[in-house]
């Protein structure tokens, strides 16, 4: 099963670029045609055109997260205290300052290129849902405010709920700098320029094995390329492809639903552009209109996979469709009526510290990586690809000399206490926030339990 996303942009782009057949060299080697591959691929060519690039992509480029999240893309100026934490007041501020860079920067690029991916800078709501979400936000956007960086405004309650479509948004912070894709259609572009600027594409050409080298190789069922640089772009897939990280992320599904179109229902509703909007539970409820007139909802934290394996289950329709489904009618009951056209689910690469890393294999010169965006890629993979293309050409910026090259910046527990945990803690969040729904106190081991997944939420939370 294809997810929705991907299946709509097939329909306009369902060229196969083929197999890799032979032995084949190149300069660089990336693994991995998402969005982070693509980025990286798209600008070391820019810089160094004489370079002969390579992606091996196991199914379709766009086939793993790039094709089916959710299409928000944010900055990471909401998790500005968790940055500075990590790595200190000055990088927190350029990170931030970079992460709403790259938002007008994808602007930028789709619009030079011409790539239809539906991108609308209509910005973001962060909401609460419950009095308990109420004012959570204000520590952060006091932070931001105190150096200058002063995009979230507060909304009186009648705008928030005018705002977002929605009488259950309660309250909550604007700011501009943000947008929405349509993530397929956008990956699917991307991967049309990388071919038009030289750089060679083979899908279906999933790695078998990998020799470190120098040089390095890597092995598919039908070739194999040597490459005197090779970028492991993998991402949820990493952990399978590479043991050594098994550790490094957890693997957990984000589950959505997009209905049939209703443009006259959304525009009464009051969704008239493409603002992203997110309530302030750990694991968010999200959801924004489409160019076509369709709502899109979905929810993380649902499925988690053992052993850092991909399960079937992310291939196929949300088993969460139904609560989805509920979900969504509850914010928008106007929208009863309306069918669901599909569901669907994906596995999100997430790391301890909630924000993606970066570094060398084993210590090796050559051989680069990243992943573990923790639901949050569509805008910081082009963060991803500023780091891995600064790599690739050795330059020492400030892309090469950020803590986020350092590897991972924690493990955790290993097999079967992850799992395990995962689901206790999942569970402990799920009643605690479904206690806070009915105005009631939560039990205060779930409230102890929930804190374990702070780093999972999309906002920095007081």
């Amino acid at each position: 099963m294809r997810p929705f996303w991907l299946e709509q942009a097939l329909m306009g782009d369902g060229d196969l670029a083929p197999a890799l057949q032979g032995a084949q060299r190149a300069d660089v080697c990336i693994v991995g045609g998402g969005f982070t591959g693509l980025w990286t691929a798209i600008q070391a060519k820019q810089r160094n055109p004489q370079l002969d690039i390579v992606i091996l992509e196991r199914d379709l480029c766009g086939a793993g997260a790039s094709g089916r999240n959710g299409g928000c893309l944010l900055t990471w100026s909401a998790k500005f205290l968790t940055l500075r934490r990590l790595f200190g007041e000055a990088e927190a501020l350029r990170l931030v300052r970079a992460s709403e860079a790259a938002v007008d920067a994808i602007g930028d690029f789709v619009r030079e290129h011409g790539i239809d991916a539906e991108f609308r800078r209509d910005g973001t709501l962060y909401t609460a849902t419950a009095a308990a979400q109420v004012g959570t936000m204000e520590p952060v956007v006091q932070a931001l405010q105190a150096h200058g960086i002063d995009s979230y405004h507060a909304l009186a309650p009648a705008e928030v709920a005018r705002r977002s479509g929605s009488a259950r948004n309660i309250a909550g912070w604007y700011s501009p700098i943000a947008a929405t894709v349509q993530p397929a259609k956008l990956v699917r572009g991307l991967r049309r320029v990388a071919l038009a600027m030289g750089i060679r594409i083979h899908e279906r050409s999933p790695m078998l094995r990998c020799e470190a080298g120098p040089p390095a190789v890597v092995h598919t069922p039908s070739g194999s390329v040597t490459a005197g640089r090779l970028v492991l772009a993998l991402n949820a897939w990493m952990a399978e492809a590479l043991p050594q990280f098994e550790r490094s992320i957890a693997i957990v599904s984000s589950d959505m639903v997009i209905t049939e179109r209703c443009p006259e229902l959304l525009q009464a509703a009051g969704l008239a552009d493409g603002v992203s909007v997110l309530d302030s539970r750990t694991f968010v409820y999200y959801y924004r209109s489409t160019e076509d007139g369709r709502l899109m909802l979905g929810k993380g934290g649902n499925t988690f996979a053992r052993g850092g394996r991909i399960a079937p289950v992310f291939d196929q329709p949300s088993p969460y469709e139904a609560q989805l489904t509920r979900a969504l009618r509850d914010f928008f009951p106007s929208l009863g009526g309306v069918p669901i056209t599909a569901s669907w689910n994906g596995p999100s690469d997430r790391s301890v510290s909630g924000f993606p890393f970066f570094g060398r294999l084993n210590g090796a010169q050559h051989v680069f990586y990243g992943f573990g965006y923790s639901g949050n890629g569509v805008g910081p993979t082009y963060m991803g690809g500023q780091i891995l293309s600064s790599l690739v050409l050795g330059e020492d910026n400030a892309w090469t000399r950020s803590p986020l090259t350092r590897g991972p910046l924690g493990l955790f527990p290993p097999e079967p206490v992850r799992y395990l945990g995962s689901i206790v803690v999942r569970n402990a969040i799920r009643r605690k926030e479904a206690a806070e729904d009915l105005g009631r106190a939560p039990w205060w081991v779930d409230k102890q339990l929930s804190r374990f997944a702070n780093a999972a939420g999309k906002a920095d939370k007081g």
